[in-house]
């Protein structure tokens, strides 16, 4: 009796997103596998559909739902990047990536099992090509379960004929009760599976966008490898039942995980380029402008691989909950905005010895600006290009955020507002604020109005709108976008899952902990020759070997290079070092004043007053084991988080 497969075609046409433009397929509910496997059309289909469950932390991955939601707090926020209005203190992932992990491992599995039957139909480098994309598909998936669980069951195979219903097919591990496989093992068996796809992968893509290479296998490769070396040096939470290492693996492996990650960046150096459209060695703001452009531009030559959008049929939120006020369609704005501590990583910026925002002269008193955006007109170009300042020019319009307007004395210099190390609210003497987005004009000395909380906010009565940190994000926003198309579920520009400056990033890092490793001198001139690239691109000063004194100043620059594209959090998790960077930590926010009197802008950092305080506790490293997975199956053991 021929087998049946479930494909849930319609879904498949609407919510598709790496090759949903290139398909053009009809939507029956129920195919034999003659009807899937015996034409392109089909084969095609089959591919879409496992494309669509990628489990990429995109725009629509949120730590407590899961993998297909709808922004409110962004994960920004779980890393220190940003503070959100709608998340108020620490959190992880919740929403348990298992069954449905499990049952794209099965479509992976099928397809692979199934295709070869058929192959006759095709040519042998079609079919190599969709052998290599499930290949590099079930890869990836392993990967989302191990550095979230550690160890898990190792599927390899369909283990029986497909059930009746979905249930039953993302049961069948429960039923075979497969025990947890180690740490190790895992990793190891991702590793064989991209080098296997590598093999099969054509060198490009063709038209079809969204669709996996050989060299996105490589490249996605020198992450994980450099995700598990990380765990090998850095882990200390071990799990060992039996005699397998279920969390953990011997310290022993990190050179051989770093070595690996390593030569995969090696193959593809040079394959790709940094985008430098707009660029210019010599002009700071095309600099600026051009890294922004890098997240908009599907041309780039960075690109390696990106989960396509497109509106109406797929679409997601970013521009309407990332906007600034002043340029909303009154729906939705500044949900997460950059913190202080995050912009403080840059160089360019007016600062104290120990490295935090200058806002005092040596008397005490606030330094005075003659326009808002003068403490930033020198930040580094990149940090210009991730974050929009008060005074900057968006969408034609000066951006203009401000906390309010301090009406008191200012002969003699302004003293700081609140002690330091405050959560309080600001006082109402000597300070105007906006209570909300409707905010009255205030008439200055000179007969002059001023929206004391600025176009943007922030705005102390509501909590609907406007900068809650004194920034605004700028990466990924489409200055391009009109404000009409400013709504939910509008936007539709791509994720960049894999770019080729991560790529530089992963050597680096590799290459230095090779030679911390006693490795080779070698190494440290290759992750200083690949920082110097990212660098220069950025704006930023070039580094020399004297500033290779540790890990940290590569990781520095990832954090940088990476920030809001949702790679932070794995790799402060893979670092271990989280738990002490958030230990009941509370985000810091800089906020903009007019003096009414001197006729000049002051800023005042402080700690927000809005967010508790941020603790990570460090069993999150490893998450718990669904507690429905334990009870089916006995042999799956549970992690120390349970």
């Amino acid at each position: 009796m021929k087998r049946k497969i479930f494909l849930l075609i319609l879904a498949l046409v609407t919510v598709v997103t790496s090759c949903k433009k290139d398909l053009d397929i009809p939507p029956p509910n129920i195919l034999q596998d003659p009807d899937v496997f015996g034409n392109t059309a089909g084969v095609e289909a089959y591919m879409a559909r496992i494309y669509s469950e990628l489990p990429i932390e995109d725009f629509k991955w949120l730590p407590n739902a899961g993998f297909k939601s709808f922004w409110r707090s962004s994960p920004f926020t779980i890393t220190g990047e940003a503070i959100s209005r709608d998340a108020t203190q620490q959190q992880t992932e919740t929403f348990n990536y298992w069954a449905d992990a499990y049952s794209l491992i099965r479509e992976c599995n099928y397809f692979m099992e199934t295709l070869p039957s058929y192959a006759s139909n095709y040519n042998t480098t079609q079919v190599n090509s969709w052998l290599g994309e499930a290949k590099f598909i079930r890869a990836m998936t392993y990967f989302a379960l191990v550095k979230r669980y550690g160890g898990v069951p190792l599927v390899d195979k369909v283990l029986t004929k497909p059930g009746e219903t979905i249930d039953d097919i993302v049961a069948e591990i429960d039923k075979f009760k497969i025990p947890r496989s180690s740490e190790q093992a895992i990793w190891d068996f991702i590793a064989s599976d991209l080098d296997d796809a590598f093999t099969k992968l054509p060198d490009i893509s063709g038209t079809k966008k969204g669709r996996v290479t050989k060299w996105a296998a490589l490249a996605f490769k020198s992450r994980i490898m450099l995700y598990a070396g990380s765990i090998a040096k850095y882990n200390t939470i071990n799990l060992t039942v039996g005699g397998v290492q279920l969390c953990g693996i011997p310290s022993a492996k990190a050179v051989d995980y770093f070595k690996a990650s390593y030569d995969a960046a090696a193959q593809v150096i040079g394959k790709y380029s940094l985008y430098k459209q707009s660029w210019s060695a010599t002009d700071k703001a095309a600099q600026a402008n051009n890294f922004a452009a890098l997240f908009i531009d599907q041309s780039s030559s960075e690109n390696i691989f990106v989960r396509q959008y497109h509106y109406p049929e797929a679409a997601h939120w970013y521009d309407v909950e990332m906007i600034p006020r002043q340029l909303w369609n009154g729906v939705e704005s500044q949900e997460t905005c950059p913190t202080l501590d995050f912009i403080e990583m840059f160089e360019g910026l007016p600062k104290n010895a120990n490295g935090t925002f200058q806002t005092l002269d040596g008397a005490g008193h606030y330094i005075m600006y003659n326009n808002p955006g003068d403490p930033f007109a020198n930040a580094e170009p990149r940090l210009r290009g991730t974050v929009l300042f008060p005074g900057d020019l968006f969408k034609n319009q000066i951006i203009d955020i401000r906390r309010g307007i301090y009406t008191g004395a200012s002969a003699g210099g302004i003293n700081k507002l609140l002690p330091a190390g405050s959560k309080s609210p600001y006082p109402t003497t000597n300070i105007v604020q906006a209570p909300d987005a409707n905010q009255a004009d205030y008439t200055l000395p000179d007969g002059s109005k001023m929206k004391p909380g600025g176009l943007s906010g922030y705005f102390v009565g509501t909590s609907s709108s406007g900068s809650i940190s004194g920034f605004s994000i700028r990466k990924w926003l489409d200055p391009n976008k009109p404000t009409t198309d400013l709504a939910t579920n509008r936007s539709d520009q791509a994720w960049i899952e894999m770019r080729y400056a991560e790529v530089l990033l992963n050597q680096a890092e590799a290459a230095y902990e090779l030679f911390t490793a006693g490795q080779g001198a070698a190494y440290q001139t290759t992750a200083l020759t690949n920082i110097n690239l990212i660098r220069e691109r950025a704006g930023a000063t070039q580094a020399t070997l004297a500033d290779m004194t540790s890990v940290d100043i590569i990781r520095k620059e990832r954090r940088k290079e990476l920030a809001y594209e949702n790679k932070t959090w794995w790799d402060l998790k893979r670092w271990r070092i989280i738990d002490k960077e958030q230990n009941a930590t509370v985000w810091r926010v800089l906020w903009g004043f007019y003096s009414s009197q001197a006729k000049q802008y002051f800023y005042d950092d402080r700690f927000d007053e809005r967010n508790t305080t941020y603790t990570f506790d460090p069993k999150w490293y490893y998450e718990a084991i669904p507690t429905a997975v334990i009870s089916k199956s006995p042999n799956v053991v549970p992690n120390l988080s349970n």
